[in-house]
């Protein structure tokens, strides 16, 4: 039977029965921020793939879609999940305290992240600016807590400090956010702009993702990656190497842009073989939370290889290969859909039955049961969700360089993006039915 996280931090402790059950869908539970950010992402997948077709098909959408596209995932989707595996984590496993509830910190992410949504619609910077400030204030809030909950818990050699600095460079990319839509430093758009977007999907996201990788694979494989030395000299390079990466940004130094583009290409490239060695290793388990997690590392290192590719594509002029929306989309999304939603869905795999298990079975002892029931649904189409998710994230990929070779209204560049968006959907929706089977299964 797979082991959980849960029973890797609560082995060994005691609870007291409890006579009267929570039910975590009637508050703002941990699980409701996993639950409702899952949503948040789903709705985003569903509009991101409309404005696919939109584009290759020659009719774009309303402007202000691709912006609410976005933050609709950034901020509702991944950044409310991790708020809702943070809250979780500090619960230990405790009945009550994975039931607590937060709705206070619940409706002001979703009430921010729903009026900059707004404020994208209407083109109203002063309340996009108001969003972020609310924003600011959630991670002040939550930063004590989240300082200490780093230090305390178990965090793979040397990545405690990485950690603190993943929460830094979220509350930097949010301040920057805040300066553009009150245009508080004049003719610093540009650079706020790269600050911003580089502070939290790079410094903030992709750190802390890898980190989680770091945390949930070896729980799963019951057994240690393949080398602690290579760990944390991979943890040294990756943020080291994002902020060097933002300064080639910001003074416009491509061989800069392209000598930390090839350290950081050989840093995930040791977190690759660290996963995948370790996991041989342990036997190569079969669980779809695993397979989730080892194709987020290998497309993170494909989106890595394609990102200093890029880079190198300039150093003619022109360039070697015109680059287009079409192609910046297929790049930014072998991040963004092959690296970070796979993550997020091996974490909801194993993270959404362990929060179930804990709320809804007080006794330890009974609980085992109860939690290999959910692992079985969790393991549902397995093959067909997982080949879904990748193979249209590479049909993406496929479809951006089609466009070298054929225009955009030949028959074959319109099958390929079908193709694309029906197998992305085809997967988020065997997993959205999964996770609510999941949900509303009782333990008997």
């Amino acid at each position: 039977m797979t082991r959980s996280l849960l029973s890797s931090q609560s082995e060994g402790l005691e609870r007291r029965p409890t006579s009267r059950l929570v039910r975590p869908s009637l508050s703002c539970t941990p699980l409701t921020f996993l639950l409702t950010g899952f949503m948040w992402l789903s709705v985003s997948f569903l509009l991101g793939a409309a404005l696919l077709l939109g584009l290759v098909n020659g009719t774009p959408l309303p402007h202000w879609l691709k912006p609410v596209h976005v933050h609709g995932a950034l901020l509702g989707g991944f950044l409310q999940m991790i708020i809702g595996g943070f809250l979780f984590s500090r619960a230990n496993g405790h009945t009550h305290a994975s039931a607590t509830s937060h709705s206070s910190l619940f409706l002001a992410l979703n009430g921010a992240t729903v009026g900059l949504l707004v404020s994208f619609w209407l083109g109203n910077m002063t309340m996009a600016g108001l969003a972020a400030l609310v924003l600011i204030g959630i991670v002040l809030w939550i930063s004590p807590k989240a300082w200490l909950r780093i230090g305390n818990a178990y965090q793979p050699a040397g990545a405690v400090w990485i950690a603190r600095a993943a929460l830094v460079a979220l509350l930097l990319g949010l301040i920057a956010a805040a300066l553009i839509t009150f245009r508080i430093i004049e003719g610093a758009h540009n650079y706020l702009r790269l600050f911003h977007v580089h502070f939290l999907v790079l410094g903030f996201l992709t750190v802390t993702f890898i980190l989680a990788l770091h945390q949930i694979l070896p729980v799963l494989m019951q057994a240690p990656l393949a080398s602690h030395a290579l760990t944390r000299i991979a943890f040294w390079f990756l943020p080291v190497g994002f902020a060097a990466l933002l300064g080639g940004f910001v003074t416009s130094s491509l061989w800069l842009e392209i000598t930390v583009g090839g350290l950081l290409v050989a840093a995930v490239a040791m977190c690759t073989y660290d996963f995948l060695v370790g996991w041989i290793k342990s036997g190569a388990p079969e669980h779809v939370a695993s397979d989730h997690l080892l194709l987020g590392v290998c497309f993170l290192f494909l989106s890595t290889v394609a990102g200093l590719a890029m880079g190198a594509n300039y150093l003619r002029t022109p360039p070697v290969m015109p680059i287009g929306s079409l192609h910046l989309v297929a790049y930014t999304h072998l991040a963004f859909i092959g690296f970070m939603t796979q993550v997020v869905c091996g974490s909801l795999a194993t993270g959404v039955p362990d929060i179930l298990a804990v709320t809804r079975v007080p006794n330890s002892k009974k609980r085992q049961a109860y939690r290999a029931q959910l692992d079985g649904i969790m393991n549902r189409w397995r093959t067909a969700q997982l080949a879904g998710m990748s193979l249209g994230t590479m049909a993406l990929a496929v479809l951006a360089a089609l466009t070298w070779s054929v225009p955009l209204g030949s028959s074959s560049v319109q099958i390929t993006v079908w193709i694309a968006a029906g197998l992305l959907i085809l997967s988020l929706t065997l997993f959205a039915v999964k996770l609510t089977w999941a949900v509303g299964f009782r333990p008997s």
